[in-house]
């Protein structure tokens, strides 16, 4: 687990005031489940290393599920996060976390297409779902494509932060299918949109607010599917170690079901600092 505590000083007045900044602790675990012979997920973070970077930065969270029955499902997932990765750490300092991710996972759709067409083997199809979460201040940016989840678990109750992109998911959303209908429909995992199938892909990006003791869950299918999400929120909310949480949600989701690969990525709020916008720019609120 990652932890990380920061204090800026800020000289005003006669002396010097110290600021809480965002605080964060983190975990993550990917297994390849008790059906499949390989894991197609794949994970991965930037943390701040200064209290400059955690203004000027933030943190940053991602998560891949290759796409079952493409070609090279582990390369799309590794391809595209370790894409997000590289262009989040190379952004300019301060830029706005909803225009950055966005541009970042198109990007990402753009190299996993890519991969697709050079690779060793010729041209074949891969495709990968991403979400990532962004941090700073106290505001968490969530960009996905695809049926990979976050959830928001605040006193006990887990909220889903993102739409699943899937056919009958779009179909339920416009009125075509009530919700019994959707549960039974067999395009129910069909996805509507993923990273590497088409040149321009439309990425779905949303911020919220975030207080101290919120938990973020970062999660594949795998583990959704398996797990409901008032299990979710129990695990989380119930075990203060967040490695222990992650190691308890996969096991779980193993004995559910296994069917499929299972990765998590849990990030704890311990602190915030409360900012206000004028104009798009944070301001510090006293």
């Amino acid at each position: 687990m990652l932890r990380s505590h920061l204090l800026a000083d800020d000289t005003i007045g006669p002396g010097p005031l110290q600021y809480p900044m965002l605080d964060v602790e983190f975990a993550q675990l990917s297994d390849v489940g008790r059906v499949r012979e390989q894991n197609e997920d794949y994970l991965g973070y930037v943390l701040p290393s200064t209290p400059e970077e955690v203004r000027t930065q933030g943190w940053l969270f991602v998560l891949a599920d290759g796409v079952g029955g493409q070609d090279r499902g582990e390369v799309a997932s590794r391809t595209a996060v370790e894409s997000v990765l590289a262009g989040f750490r190379a952004a300019a300092p301060g830029t706005p976390h909803a225009a950055l991710l966005s541009a970042l996972v198109k990007t990402a759709n753009a190299k996993v297409l890519e991969a697709g067409l050079t690779g060793p083997r010729g041209s074949v199809a891969m495709a990968t779902t991403i979400v990532s979460c962004a941090l700073r201040y106290d505001r968490a940016l969530v960009a996905h494509v695809g049926d990979s989840r976050c959830y928001l678990v605040r006193g006990g109750q887990a909220a889903v932060l993102t739409r699943d992109h899937t056919l009958a998911g779009e179909q339920m959303r416009l009125g075509i299918l009530s919700a019994k209908e959707f549960a039974d429909s067999p395009n129910r995992h069909l996805l509507s949109r993923s990273l590497g199938t088409e040149m321009f892909v439309n990425v779905e990006t949303n911020e919220h607010q975030v207080i101290p003791g919120d938990v973020l869950v970062l999660c594949c299918d795998g583990l959704y599917n398996a797990l409901e999400s008032s299990e979710i929120a129990a695990i989380v909310s119930n075990q203060g170690d967040l490695n222990a949480a992650a190691r308890r949600l996969v096991a779980f989701a193993n004995q559910q079901d296994g069917s499929d690969n299972i990765s998590v990525q849990l990030i704890r709020i311990r602190g915030v600092e409360r900012v206000g916008m004028y104009r798009g720019r944070p301001y510090r609120l006293r």
